[in-house]
Formats: structure tokens, sequence, C-alpha cells
């Protein structure tokens, strides 16, 4: 019977490890604080050009640091991070592709959400088709500015010369 317990202890204390390092493994993947998320669009330059023309500071760069210009191309990432408050900050990133990997170019704050201080209720890309060629992002972000009101819907567009627009939606 005791060796029994031993073994029975010795399964379960591996089980929580095993838990335990899948869930930090998990939090090292995503945060929780992120709660929605949409990869779309498409950008290129040539490698010289800035990253997202309103970049706060601390966005990584990933032109080449010799001078040596490289086209380089990507995809956006739109995504909103909950807050204590549970409002939410909405945030847009440029990933760059790169021959070992995607990479983040640049990280802005939309401050035009953050104004708001909005509940996020979800974020769609305009199509399901996956990541587009084209250049430039058109996604909405859809949010309430008090918990129990109706999602209004907001676009956020990136033309070809990446200029950012955020402004409500109008259909």
């Amino acid at each position: 019977m005791a060796m029994r317990r031993v073994l029975m202890t010795s399964l379960l204390l591996a089980g929580w490890s095993i838990a335990a390092e899948a869930a930090s493994l998990q939090d090292a993947i995503l945060p929780a604080s992120v709660i929605f998320a949409t990869s779309t669009g498409y950008w290129e330059d040539d490698g010289n050009a800035p990253a997202i023309e309103r970049a706060p500071t601390g966005a990584e760069s990933v032109a080449d640091p010799e001078g040596k210009a490289a086209q380089r191309h990507g995809y956006y990432k739109l995504f909103a991070v909950r807050q204590p408050d549970r409002t939410s900050k909405v945030y847009l990133q440029q990933i760059a592709q790169t021959e070992t990997g995607p990479v983040i170019a640049s990280t802005i704050e939309l401050q035009e959400f953050s104004e708001l201080k909005p509940y996020v209720t979800d974020i769609r890309p305009e199509n399901s088709n996956g990541i587009i060629k084209e250049p430039g992002l058109f996604a909405t972000v859809y949010l309430k500015t008090e918990p129990a009101a109706e999602p209004d819907g907001w676009t956020v567009l990136i033309d070809e010369f990446g200029d950012i627009t955020v402004e409500k939606a109008t259909n």
C-alpha cells in the first residue's frame, strides 16, 4: 500500500510539473492580456525607409545597420491588449519576413483608440483569405465606450504610401 502511495504521488507531481511547464510555454507565446489579434495586409520598402511613421521610441528596426539597403517586405498585425480597468489599447505592428522567420519591424499604439478608452469586442480583417500581396491594410475594430453599449465599428486603413487612417465606420 505504501508503494502504491509513493507511485501515485510521483505521478501526480510529474503531472503538475508538465502542466506548469506547458502553462509557462503558453504565457511566453501569447500573453493573456492580448484579447484580439489579426494579421493582414502587406508592406514593402527598400530597407532604409522608416518604420511606421508614428512609431514610438522602442520600435525595433530591421534595416541593415551597415547601410546596405535590402528590399524588405512583410505584413501588418493589429491587436488589442486588455488593461487592468478592462478597457483596451490597440497596437499596430509591421512584421518583416526574413530568412530566419518573421521579425517585428515596428510597433505603435493607435492613440485614436487609447483616447476613447474602449472596450474592444472584436478585430476583423477585410477578408479571411490570409495575407494579401497588395500594399496596405484594411481592418475593423469593434468597440464600446461604455460596457453596456452596443459596439461600434472603427476602420484602420493603411494606404499604399503607409499613411494610417483611423475613423468610425460609415456603413
